[in-house]
């Protein structure tokens, strides 16, 4: 797991890219949790997004799961290889499985997003 990332509680994981810009996922434990994935609706660019509100469903072979925003704003960019090829969220959920980014309004709500080691000791909780 990619240690620079931010995450929320619900399991998507941040990337700054400059510029107020993030780039969100879902966690490699959260896609291992879902299995395989079969479809995954993204949001529309420039659709507003509220942090903590659901923006997405990721629909795997055992089950539908909402995606969450972790960042007010705005969507700039989705990864419509996801479209044809769902299965890089299994296969890369920090690299080519990226969902879609966010420019965010206010930049201080990453301060409230997880680090990596409270990530893992989130999961090694629940699990």
């Amino acid at each position: 797991m990619p240690s620079e990332l931010k995450f929320t509680n619900t399991h998507e994981w941040v990337r700054p890219e400059g510029d107020g810009v993030y780039t969100i996922g879902i966690t490699d434990h959260a896609q291992s949790m879902l299995g395989d994935m079969v479809f995954v609706e993204l949001p529309e660019v420039d659709a507003a997004t509220e942090a903590g509100e659901d923006c997405a469903v990721a629909e795997s072979v055992k089950a539908a799961s909402d995606i969450y925003a972790p960042l007010t704003g705005y969507v700039v960019a989705v990864n419509e290889e996801l479209e044809s090829s769902p299965e890089l969220v299994n296969t890369d959920p920090y690299g080519d499985g990226w969902l879609f980014q966010i420019k965010a309004e206010d930049e201080s709500e990453v301060a409230d997003l997880l680090d990596a080691d409270n990530y893992l000791d989130l999961v090694d909780e629940s699990e």
